[in-house]
C-alpha cells in the first residue's frame, strides 16, 4: 500500500498535515514539565498508589559519541570517575524511592528497563553494581521479571553481555540505524558494518532471549534499495523485534547544527517543497520497510515496532512502551516517574553543556526525597493519555477498557478529534464493534495523529519551553 502526503491531504477536502510532527513516546512530554513549587515528598505521592505491578526504569546518561540525530539526555564520556559518582547518587536515589513506597502494602516490580544514553557504557563491574541497586535497594527480582537493556555496537562487549545475561536480561536493544556505512556517516554516527555485525554475533552468543534492532529511514542519500539492504542485513540475525524509526532533525542536535551552518538561500516556497519531498520519502520508505517485514513473518505492533510472529512470548520484554496506566519509578537524572496524579523528573536539556551541568548537580545531591520538576495530571489529561497511547498500538483500544477506567465514552469525550481521524481515513472501519483501531494509513501517520490529542494546556507549556 502506497501512502503519500498529497493523497491523504485530499481526503474529504481536508487541509494537508505534516506526517512527522512529533514522536509521542510519552505524554505529557518533558518540555511541558516545570519546577514544582511545592516540591511534594515522594512518600506523599506514592501513599495511595497501587504498588503490586510497578515498572522500574533506570537511566544511564553516557555515550561514547553523540549521533547527529540524537536529542536524548546524554553526554559524551565520563571523566574523573563520573560513572562512580553517578552510581553513588543513583543508589542514594534508590534508597529514597524505595523508602517512599513504604511497607504498608505489597511492593512488586513487574518489569525493569535500563536505558540511556547507553547503559553498556558502564564497565562489566559497574553493570553488576547497577543490577545490585535494582535488586538490593529497590527490591526488583531481575531474574523473575522482563529486563530490557539498551546497548550500542561499540559497547556490546562479551564481558558486559555476560553480566547482563547472568543477571536475567530477557531483551537487549541495539541501535544500528543503518548497515550502510555511508548512511551511518550521513547521520553523524561513526561506525563500520563489520563492527556492527561483530556486536550482533556477541549478543547472540550471550543467549539473551530477545534481540531488538533499531533502524532509521529518511537519511540523506538513502534509497529504497539501500533501505532494503539494511533490512535484509538485520533480518539475517532473525531478531525477535525490529524498530523502524523515521529520521527527525530536532533543534540543538548535531544534524540541526550542520544544517544551520550550511545555510540556505532558498526561499520559503522552496524550503516547503523540500520538506514535502522529505516527508514523501519517509512515508515511502516506511511503507517499503513495513511491507518487507510483514512478508518475512513479522507482525506490526505499532508504527515503529515489529515483532517476529514465532518469537517466544513468555520471554518478551516490556515491548512497545505504552503505559496507559501509571506506576513507574524512574531512577537517574533523565528518568521520569509516573503516579496517577503527577509525572515528575529532573531538569531537561538537549544542549551538551546544560546536560553536563544537570548531571553534575544530580551527582552532588544528597536528598532525593522530593519531586523537583513535573506536571500534574488531571482526569482530562489521563483520558487523553489513555486514548493516545492505546490508539497508537496496532491492536487498537477496546472501548470497554476506557469506559471501565473513566466511566465515559471516548467518542463523547473526543468527538472532534475522532471525527477528524475518521474523515482522513485513519480509523479502521472494519474493526469489530467496541474496538477503536487505526487503519494502515492511520498507523503510518501516528506522528501526526498523536499530537492532535495534546491538550491546550500541554501545547501551551511545550510552546513556552525555552530550549537549552
Amino acid at each position: 500500500m502506497t501512502i503519500t502526503v498529497a493523497t491523504e491531504a485530499a481526503a474529504a477536502g481536508l487541509p494537508a498535515v505534516r506526517p512527522y510532527e512529533s514522536y509521542v513516546y510519552a505524554y505529557p512530554h518533558k518540555t511541558a514539565y516545570r519546577p514544582l513549587e511545592d516540591r511534594p515528598s515522594l512518600r506523599s505521592l506514592w501513599a495511595a498508589e497501587p504498588k503490586d505491578a510497578l515498572s522500574l526504569y533506570t537511566h544511564i546518561p553516557f555515550c561514547e559519541v553523540r549521533c547527529g540525530f540524537c536529542n536524548l539526555f546524554t553526554r559524551i564520556g565520563a571523566p574523573d570517575e563520573l560513572t562512580t559518582r553517578y552510581l553513588d547518587a543513583l543508589e542514594r536515589q534508590a534508597v529514597a524511592a524505595r523508602d517512599a513506597l513504604g511497607d504498608e502494602a505489597s511492593v512488586r516490580f513487574a518489569a525493569v528497563a535500563f536505558g540511556g544514553g547507553t547503559p553498556t557504557f558502564l564497565t562489566a563491574g559497574e553493570l553488576e553494581r547497577l543490577c545490585d541497586i535494582a535488586e538490593r535497594r529497590m527490591g526488583a527480582e531481575l531474574r523473575s521479571v522482563p529486563l530490557s537493556v539498551e546497548t550500542s555496537p561499540s559497547t556490546a562487549t562479551a564481558d558486559r553481555l555476560a553480566v547482563l545475561a547472568d543477571r536475567g536480561t530477557t531483551r537487549i536493544s541495539i541501535g544500528v540505524q543503518s548497515f550502510v556505512d555511508e548512511e551511518a556517516r550521513a547521520a553523524v554516527r561513526p561506525q563500520r558494518r563489520a563492527d556492527v555485525e561483530a556486536a550482533l554475533g556477541r549478543i547472540r552468543e550471550a543467549e539473551i532471549p530477545l534481540l531488538n534492532i533499531d533502524l532509521i529511514y529518511g537519511i540523506d542519500g538513502q534509497t529504497e534499495r539501500s533501505w532494503l539492504a539494511s533490512l535484509d542485513a538485520a533480518l539475517a540475525w532473525r531478531p525477535e523485534e525490529l524498530y523502524l524509526y523515521p529520521l527527525y532533525v530536532r533543534p540543538l542536535t548535531g544534524l540541526h547544527r550542520l544544517g544551520a551552518a550550511a545555510g540556505s538561500e532558498a526561499g520559503a516556497e522552496a524550503e516547503a517543497l523540500e520538506q514535502t519531498a522529505w516527508d514523501e520519502q519517509r512515508l515511502r520508505l516506511y511503507a517499503v520497510g513495513r511491507d518487507h517485514l510483514l512478508e518475512h513473518g513479522y507482525e506490526q505492533v505499532s508504527m515503529r515496532m515489529f515483532r517476529r510472529a514465532d518469537a517466544p512470548r513468555e520471554q518478551e520484554g516490556p515491548g512497545d512502551y505504552a503505559c496507559q496506566t501509571d506506576g513507574m519509578i524512574g531512577l537517574g537524572c533523565g528518568a521520569r516517574s509516573y503516579t496517577g496524579a503527577l509525572h515528575y523528573s529532573f531538569d531537561y536539556a538537549v544542549d551538551m553543556r546544560e546536560i553536563r551541568s544537570i548531571i553534575d548537580r544530580f551527582t552532588a545531591a544528597e536528598d532525593f526525597s522530593r519531586a523537583e520538576a513535573g506536571r500534574y495530571v488531571d482526569v482530562d489529561e489521563a483520558r487523553r493519555r489513555h486514548l493516545l497511547q492505546s490508539l497508537l498500538q496496532a491492536a487498537g483500544m477496546p472501548v470497554a477498557d476506557y469506559r471501565a477506567r473513566f466511566g465515559t465514552d471516548p467518542v463523547a469525550d473526543f468527538p472532534a478529534e475522532l471525527a477528524g481521524f475518521a474523515a482522513r481515513g485513519w480509523l479502521d472501519t472494519s474493526a469489530p464493534d467496541g474496538l477503536l483501531r487505526l487503519s494502515p494509513s492511520g498507523l503510518a501517520h501516528s506522528d501526526a495523529l498523536g499530537p492532535t490529542l495534546f491538550s491546550p494546556g500541554v501545547r501551551a507549556a511545550m510552546a513556552a519551553y525555552e530550549r537549552k
